[in-house]
């Protein structure tokens, strides 16, 4: 009830017991009492007036407490099951004339501007989570890659601290685990000027990456060459001064070594060359100076001509061959062949040479029939290069055996001589480009081209072994070991 209904009611109240007094007194007068009488009458009508005005009104305030109290009980509950305010069609009714109604109409509204705001607040927060887990998920799936990636990656900061290194940088650089540790890269790398290129890099404000090789320790202390490639990183809060930057090493060790056989090959292919160039142009020019004076001059200097012309030809016809094969362009024809017939014809080719040195050249084959899947020319060019090889570093009188055998499965084919034999050191090398052992280059002419042929043809082509066991003064044997495929139909 409202304070103006209250003050009316109240009002009302009192005149009534004003004239419940006014006709006390009136009775009074008639009936002829005293006047203490009549205003003791009169007093007690006005109080029992002011007496119901104040029942009247307590009660009307209690009614409208319990019924705020009830609303705020089930405002209370909402909020501690729900954890928000509800419309106010389910809550118990508020008299909007009562005082009570503003504030609880204004604390209704400031828990459901709570409730929205959390509700705002709790899907944000969702939303970061779920961000947080993406990004948790991506750099863990970087480290794993860069753990992976088998090369050292380093990232330091601007005061050149290392700040992350995966497992082939701790392994190289022997680092602790990371965020263990932070110790100044330029201490550690044993390069003066990797170290000057990463700082310079670091110091550039735009974009910069840069490349170049350095030779570095790896993991076991020894030497190798490895690419280097630094990039700059930004700075702490997009300042302008220096960022940090990120190192990553290859190793291209093997590049490097190829790089300098590739040098090497020219240049041995190069002097190989020379010789029969020289040869055939001095005696053009004798022969255009006029210097044979005769005939037989003349088909001296011819044959001279020819035969450094033919040297000059298995020079090249030999490199291409190696070349092919090396590119994988080779034509190879492969047919189930009888190895024996190509060793047989092998022996036959080279047998004017044995007997122009007397050396005898014996065939040892086995009586079994030793069937392979093998391209006839290359095979037969591979036989010819073991047996020319052998002839030429026998000395007169020496013995050639040519062998073949079924051992395991395998065609086994044997070149053995009584040469001069091999070292140690030349057995391992003797079967790269252009090698000849330096003591024997005088003993018989060549290119240095026979026996990595026959080594290419063999494994690449042929998917075999070829191998050589030797002793000086003694002899060598070279071995051929190709896979069996028994009777063609």
């Amino acid at each position: 009830m409202s304070i103006g209904r209250q003050l009316n009611l109240g009002l009302i109240v009192l005149g009534l017991g004003v004239v419940a007094g006014t006709v006390t007194v009136g009775l009074g007068a008639a009936e002829g009492a005293g006047n203490a009488s009549t205003l003791l009458a009169a007093t007690a009508g006005i109080v029992l007036g002011g007496g119901i005005w104040h029942y009247i009104a307590v009660h009307h305030e209690r009614r409208e407490q319990a019924s705020a109290r009830r609303f705020l009980d089930h405002l209370a509950q909402h909020v501690e099951t729900d954890g928000a305010a509800v419309g106010l069609s389910s809550l118990p009714p508020i008299d909007q004339k009562s005082p009570w109604a503003k504030p609880l109409q204004h604390m209704f509204d400031c828990l459901s501007a709570i409730h929205d705001r959390r509700l705002m607040l709790e899907s944000a927060r969702a939303a970061s989570e779920i961000r947080m887990q993406r990004i948790a998920a991506e750099l863990e799936m970087m480290q794993s890659i860069l753990s992976k990636l088998g090369e050292p990656v380093v990232t330091v900061n601007a005061y050149d601290e290392i700040q992350y290194a995966n497992r082939d940088a701790e392994s190289m650089f022997h680092l602790k685990p990371a965020g263990q540790e932070k110790r100044r890269f330029s201490s550690i790398v044993g390069c003066d000027k990797l170290a000057s290129m990463i700082a310079d890099v670091r110091r550039r404000s735009v974009a910069t990456e840069r490349s170049d090789d350095f030779e570095l320790k790896d993991a076991d202390g020894e030497l190798r060459w490895y690419r280097a490639t630094v990039g700059n990183l930004p700075s702490d809060g997009n300042r302008d001064d220096e960022g940090g930057a990120v190192l990553v090493l290859r190793d291209v060790t093997a590049h490097r070594v190829m790089q300098k056989q590739h040098a090497e090959f020219v240049s041995s292919a190069s002097h190989e060359m020379k010789a029969p160039l020289a040869g055939i142009k001095a005696y053009v020019e004798l022969l255009a100076d006029g210097d044979a004076e005769d005939d037989a001059a003349r088909e001296e200097f011819l044959g001279v001509i020819n035969g450094q012309a033919d040297r000059l030809q298995r020079l090249i016809d030999n490199l291409l061959n190696i070349a092919r094969i090396e590119a994988g362009v080779v034509r190879v024809s492969k047919q189930s062949r009888s190895v024996n017939e190509i060793l047989t014809e092998a022996a036959h080719v080279v047998q004017p040479s044995a007997e122009a040195k007397q050396i005898t050249l014996a065939a040892d084959l086995s009586p079994l029939y030793l069937g392979a899947l093998v391209d006839r020319d290359m095979l037969l060019q591979a036989a010819i290069n073991l047996l020319s090889n052998a002839v030429k570093y026998t000395p007169a009188g020496g013995r050639v055996t040519l062998r073949s055998r079924l051992a395991d499965q395998e065609i086994q084919i044997e070149v053995e001589d009584t040469g001069v034999g091999l070292a140690a050191d030349d057995c391992d090398k003797v079967f790269d480009k252009f090698y000849r052992v330096d003591k024997d280059k005088t003993m018989a002419p060549g290119t240095g081209l026979g026996l990595p042929l026959a080594k290419h043809i063999v494994e690449d082509v042929h998917g075999g072994r070829l191998s050589v066991r030797s002793q000086l003064g003694v002899g060598s044997t070279f071995t051929i070991s190709i896979p069996h495929v028994g009777k063609s139909s």
